[in-house]
């Protein structure tokens, strides 16, 4: 026997998907020029995931960080362009 939700239901549990897939944000690394990082090029879940990330690679590549990284952060927008969270040396 199948049960049939009332319209109002189904439409804000549709409502709540389509929420959550547009919350969804994607990370990535940039270079000094603001393109993706040539090394550490991959999507991070959240901006600590990138930035812990960036600062272990940094800490092999350099030694301990004593000043700016120059790496910087940007977030995935719903119109799938790309906002600049934290830029290179700051």
């Amino acid at each position: 026997m199948a049960i049939s939700l009332p319209q109002s239901s189904r439409s804000r549990s549709t409502a709540q998907t389509r929420s959550n897939v547009q919350t969804c944000r994607s990370y990535r690394l940039v270079d000094q020029q603001g393109d993706p990082h040539p090394i550490l090029d991959d999507l991070y879940d959240s901006l600590d995931a990138a930035w812990s990330e960036a600062l272990n690679w940094w800490q092999e590549e350099f030694g301990p960080v004593q000043g700016p990284v120059g790496i910087g952060v940007e977030v995935s927008t719903l119109s799938g362009e790309w906002r600049t969270l934290r830029y290179p040396g700051s």
